[in-house]
């Protein structure tokens, strides 16, 4: 079995080494969108993409010339690949079954990445202790930027493929991806879960003997502090000196409520894998379910700051991050996990079989209409999904 593992780290970059790097993923930004201009430009006139080959070229042009000759003092495959990803995210964007949209234009302060895809320029130096004793921090070579120091937290396993630097907040942060050849796990476990994502309720985890509830995590006092510092944004100069503080501010709230997000899910999804050789999740188009509902001005929708509010409710859960948690840590594992059609899944009963909406009259019971079973919505839609997996599971 391949592995493939990225491991996360913050860099101390210093005050130098931040202008390279901001300088850096500028360019990469200004390659994106001119790039972007041209192949809008190309859709327009209904006439046929520029090939990544052919961007490439046109960048080698650009370094070269006196108007763009800026570009020649950042790394040229992080360039590169910012067109690699540009040209990926156009083709999905075209694409009618791939939920994603086409790609925009690029925003200072944004989109501040950068991808070392050869790992042959990328070097370490773990030394501990300088000459007179002192501990020095770990240090990571990037080409046009020099060693950075870097916060380094656990041991770098496998054999490095690139790395990816990342700006959140104030600080930066580097992503090592790793790949390693290890033997076919064997999941330990030999039992199977049925998994069903809520609101209320964040999940609802069964087994045919088991169930265990998991409430949602509590954000709110930070999304109502962001609307706070956003306010207080809104009354300050643009681009002044407490204008870029005060959005620093902001940048501090959203990464603490991430870093919150991802450690709930990171918790949540090591559990389920440690414990269970499969698990059933509903095959959810989140896309879909959280697509706005205002309409147009010649059919105006209705309920429309209600379903405002549950798109919120839904988007703030991150069940697509926690699905994704699942699946690769249930691989390390040697489990697997199902993902089947969510349609009928709350209105069949679990004892009867009888599939109608009014089992189900509010969000939260289930009565069955026709043998009277009663029990939470949540509960059912779990013990369901749960059937509906090991069966398709059966006909694999």
């Amino acid at each position: 079995m391949i592995l493939r593992k990225a491991f996360r780290f913050r860099l101390d970059p210093t005050e130098k080494q931040q202008n390279l790097l901001t300088k850096a993923c500028g360019c990469a930004r200004f390659v994106w969108n001119k790039a972007l201009i041209l192949q809008k430009g190309r859709l327009e006139g209904k006439v046929p993409l520029i090939p990544y080959e052919d961007l490439a070229r046109f960048l080698t042009l650009w370094r070269a010339s006196d108007e763009y000759g800026f570009l020649d003092e950042s790394p040229v495959h992080t360039l590169q690949w910012s067109l690699k990803f540009l040209q990926q995210a156009i083709w999905e964007g075209l694409d009618k079954t791939n939920p994603k949209k086409f790609p925009g234009f690029r925003k200072k302060g944004i989109h501040n990445s950068l991808r070392f895809p050869d790992s042959k320029q990328i070097h370490f130096d773990f030394a501990e202790k300088d000459d007179q004793g002192r501990s020095l921090l770990p240090r990571v070579f990037l080409p046009k930027i020099g060693y950075i120091k870097m916060r380094k937290s656990r041991e770098i396993e496998g054999t490095l493929k690139n790395a990816s630097v990342t700006k959140s907040g104030k600080h930066w942060y580097v992503s090592f991806q790793t790949e390693q050849k290890i033997p076919d796990p064997v999941c330990k476990s030999k039992t199977a879960v049925g998994i069903d994502l809520g609101v209320v309720r964040f999940a609802t985890i069964s087994t045919e003997e088991t169930e265990q509830v998991i409430a949602p995590l509590d954000v709110k006092n930070l999304e109502t502090k962001i609307s706070w510092n956003q306010r207080k944004l809104s009354r300050k100069k643009k681009f002044s000196k407490k204008w870029k503080k005060q959005k620093l501010s902001i940048q501090k709230v959203y990464s603490k409520k991430a870093s919150i997000l991802k450690d709930f899910h990171h918790k949540l999804s090591s559990e389920i894998s440690k414990n269970h050789a499969i698990a059933v999740m509903e095959d959810l188009k989140i896309a879909n379910m959280t697509a706005s509902a205002k309409g147009t001005l010649e059919e105006p929708g209705s309920n429309v700051n209600a379903k405002s509010g549950l798109n919120k409710a839904i988007l703030r859960q991150g069940w697509y991050a926690f699905r994704q948690m699942v699946d690769y840590k249930l691989q390390w594992a040697g489990g697997k996990l199902i993902l089947v059609n969510p349609r009928n899944t709350s209105k069949k009963c679990p004892e009867c079989h009888t599939i109608d909406r009014d089992n189900r009259k509010t969000q939260a019971e289930f009565k069955c209409i026709s043998c009277g079973h009663q029990a939470n919505a949540d509960l059912v839609a779990s013990i369901n999904i749960l059937r509906a997996g090991l069966a398709q599971f059966a006909c694999c």
